[in-house]
Parts: C-alpha cells; structure tokens; sequence
C-alpha cells in the first residue's frame, strides 16, 4: 500500500465516528487538499490565530506531532512528513472542539477577541465561522492525541508515545467529560493510587506509567467558565499529593513542603494551560527522582546502583544478563556474583521483582488482559509469569487486580 492510500484510509477511518476534517499542506504552505466543505472559512481560522505560522516554525526543527489551539476553544493536530531534514509536506486535522462549550459563549469570545490578526481579518470571515460553529465536531483531547499518534504512524512508521507530542503557544483545552459512573471513579482512584506508588518508591520508570494513565482522568471536577483556574486547580491538588507520597517514600517533610510549596507558587503564577502542563510533569518527575535518590542504597558501588537502575526503568525492554554485564563492562559471571554480594538477591530474582512491580501497577490502571501484561513484561509465558507474580506477592494476577477493584 503506498503511503496515498494509507492516509486515504486513516482519513476514511477517522470520519466513521464523526465528520473530522483532513487537511494536506506542502512545504511552502499551500493548501494542497482537504475533505472540508468549509474550506475557505476553516483555512483561513487557522491562519488568523497564528496556528498555521506555528506550525511551520515548529517544522524547522520538530518532527512530532504538534497540537494547535485557538482562544475559542477549537484545536487540531499536525502531522510532518519529511525526508531528512526537509520538510515535504504538512497534515493537519481538525479544528475541533474538545468539551461540549456553549455556542453563545464561544460566539461572544469571537466577538470580543482583538488581536491584531482579528482586526485584519474580514467581517465577512468572522460570520462564516460563527454560522459553522455548530458543524464542528467535538473529540476529547485524548481522542486528538491517538489520531495525532496513528497519523504520525502512517507518515513516518515510528511509534510514538503522547509524551512526545509537542503543544503549540496556545492553550491546550483541557474539559473533557467528567467521569459520572461508579467504574469510571474506581479507576480514577486506582489510576492515582498507581501514580504515587511510584512516587512512593522513587520509581524512575515513571514515564510509562504516565503514557498508561493518560486519559483516565481531566483532573479535579471543578465546573468552571475559567479553563486555566480548573487548570490550576487540578495541579495545585496534584502536587498536594505527591509530596504526601513522597514524605511516606522517605523524603523529609521540610524538603517536601519546601518543594510542594514551591511547584504551588508557580503554577499560580502561570498565565497559560501550557506552562501548568508543563509544571504538572516537572514537579511529578522532580518529587520522583528526589525520593530515588535518598532511597538510593550508598553502601552499592555505582556500577551495581547503575544496573539496579536500568532494571527498574526498562522492565518494559527485552534484555538479560549478558546486557546488563556489557553496560557495566563487567562479565556476566562476575556481574551475578558482584550483584548477588551486595543487594543480597540475585540479578534474576531482582529483575523479576522488578517486572513483578510493573505488572501491579499495569493491572491497576490499564485494562491490558494477564497475557497481555506477560507479554509486555517480556515473561516467557502466562504461567510463568503467574508464578513469579505469586512468588513475590503471594497471590495471583488475577486476584490482585479483583482485591484492588
């Protein structure tokens, strides 16, 4: 299948739910194609609020996927096609609404907005796009970043995480549907109850675990008119939370207030949902690494720290002994009986234990079946990894996941 086809596919699929626009643009910035019937007018709003020069500014150095947002709530995501360094070509989709606003509130932002490209742009453009609000779509954020990653996918062949994606100036919306069903607030909880475990444990594989979570929750149910106070909000409780966590992960009550505190002060003082995006995953990874480094063991050799290390931050990966004695420059025999010495469990044993705290935290806040989680923690079968997991917690997966539900 050439790569025509493809997109012509990912476009076809990405419209089985409801009408989401495609649009193709080359390395100079004309519009080459789009299914939209409201071209003219939606070409134009992306141009208006300077998505459209963002997106080619980003294209200089960038080749993941970009996500764009208008004052008024709309949003689309670009995908770059590039040979080397050279830019080819341009895909974009949207615009979209992510939360079910009020038309007459968006029709009075648009209204009211004055920026400078809003006063060069036409009247006659202004009324088009508020006679076609209604005809826009409405995807959650999360729903935007998946087809940003697919599209990406069909461009390049590489997948990518939604760590990856990049977002433009503009504020990222961030209302989404509220979770209403008991299930939905259970796996909120356990979702949570997963995150600070991790912080708990000053587990620096983190960022999977984040990319697992992503989706399960917009954050503190706040019913706000402001985005960027509900913003605020959600991470001033989230940052609450993990120097809890991390007081019980060992790390000192000043030292974590000092810090909670600190990462508070400056999401007040943040003036976009960006920049508070941007603070909830740097005081996450700050609060983790800061409680890894005062449960690191000191009586270890940095050799041995460092392999401990690279076990608990790549549980996910397929490697083995002899990996793991080629980074240390040791050999696989000296390596066994240097790290049996000094932890007191052999490197086997430590790497299933490892393998066997991921598999918890995958049972809690995913719906990945047992087979599944065996597979992706690289354990040779079910029933071998049903018996490493009993080994070490005494219980079965299956169980696990029913006492924790």
């Amino acid at each position: 299948m050439t790569l025509e086809e493809k997109l012509e596919l990912f476009q076809e699929q990405i419209t089985c739910g409801k009408n989401v626009y495609t649009w193709h643009y080359n390395a100079e910035g004309q519009l080459l194609q789009s299914n939209c019937p409201f071209e003219n007018t939606l070409a134009m709003t992306l141009a208006v609020f300077g998505c459209k020069e963002q997106m080619y500014d980003y294209a200089r150095t960038g080749g993941c996927p970009l996500i764009l947002s208008a004052p008024v709530g709309l949003v689309w995501a670009a995908c770059f096609e590039k040979e080397g360094e050279e830019l080819q070509r341009i895909v974009v989709i949207g615009p979209v609404f992510t939360s079910a606003s009020s038309f007459s509130g968006i029709k009075q932002m648009i209204h009211d907005l004055n920026t400078a490209e809003l006063m060069e742009a036409s009247m006659a453009w202004r009324h088009e796009l508020l006679s076609i609000l209604d005809q826009i779509p409405t995807l959650s954020l999360i729903l935007i970043q998946q087809y940003a990653l697919m599209l990406h996918y069909t461009l390049t062949g590489e997948k990518i995480s939604s760590s990856d994606i990049s977002y433009g100036s503009g504020d990222p919306p961030t209302a989404r549907k509220i979770p209403s069903q008991k299930k939905d607030r259970h796996k909120i909880w356990a979702t949570e109850q997963g995150l600070m475990r991790m912080v708990r444990e000053g587990d620096l594989n983190f960022k999977r675990a984040m990319d697992s979570s992503t989706g399960v929750s917009a954050g503190v149910p706040v019913q706000s008119a402001d985005p960027l106070r509900q913003a605020k909000t959600s991470t001033i409780v989230f940052a609450s939370l993990c120097t809890r966590a991390a007081i019980v992960g060992g790390l000192s009550p000043d030292q974590a207030y000092s810090l909670g505190d600190s990462y508070i002060q400056s999401v007040e003082s943040a003036k976009t949902i960006s920049e508070i995006s941007a603070l909830s995953d740097a005081l996450y990874e700050d609060f983790v690494r800061r409680v890894h480094g005062c449960r690191t063991n000191p009586n270890l050799s940095s050799q041995i720290q460092a392999c401990c290390n690279y076990i608990e931050m790549n549980t996910e990966e397929d490697f083995d002994i002899s990996d793991l004695a080629a980074r240390a420059g040791y050999t696989e025999y000296y390596l066994s009986r240097k790290f049996k010495e000094e932890t007191g469990v052999s490197l086997n044993n430590y790497i299933n234990i490892a393998r066997v705290e991921r598999a918890k935290l995958l049972l809690t806040i995913t719906d990945d079946s047992i087979q599944e989680i065996a597979d992706r923690l690289h354990f040779c079968t079910r029933s071998y990894f049903s018996e490493a997991f009993r080994k070490f917690t005494g219980t079965s997966p299956a169980k696990y996941r029913k006492d924790c539900q």
